[in-house]
């Protein structure tokens, strides 16, 4: 477990900035995006690759921090993985833009690029540059028309939207 922590740090770590012509949504509330969060679709990593049931949940920690737990599913090693970190915002905490750490010193870039701002069930986040893509739900999928949406919105964007993996819910 520990070398997921350290393979995720060392991939993100140091990569707080935007991608070029990404802008984090604004009107962003914390409070709302606590919670569970269903992984629909990302592109591949090494420190996800072969999980199915991913979820991430974000909690306050008493220092005002995110705590964030990813955790998903190995199907051929029969076990869950399990990162922890903490996430604090880049720059206001009504703009969807966060770092997040799962070791140390080390952070990388949580920037939400498209959310339902009337009821937070979906979110489209990226990290520092376009490698890093993630399809949020709060339930394990989303309708046709919603994901259809947010794929173009990543297309838009210049993320290769053809990569994606859709993880498995059950």
């Amino acid at each position: 477990m520990k070398n997921l922590y350290v393979l995720l740090s060392l991939l993100l770590s140091g990569c707080v900035g935007l991608p070029d012509g990404i802008q984090p949504v604004e009107d962003f509330s914390l409070q709302r995006y606590l919670g569970t969060w269903h992984e629909i679709a990302r592109l591949d990593h090494s420190f996800e690759r072969g999980l199915t049931r991913v979820t991430a949940e974000y909690s306050l920690n008493e220092d005002g921090s995110v705590k964030v737990i990813n955790r998903g599913y190995d199907a051929v090693k029969g076990q869950w993985k399990t990162a922890e970190g903490k996430a604090r915002f880049v720059q206001s905490p009504d703009l969807g833009y966060l770092q997040v750490s799962f070791f140390g010193p080390f952070y990388g870039s949580y920037v939400v690029v498209a959310l339902d701002q009337s009821a937070y069930q979906y979110a489209l986040v990226c990290g520092p540059n376009r490698n890093y893509l993630w399809l949020l739900a709060r339930q394990g999928d989303l309708d046709a028309a919603t994901r259809t949406m947010l794929l173009e919105r990543a297309r838009d964007l210049g993320f290769a939207v053809e990569k994606l993996i859709f993880v498995s819910a059950l």
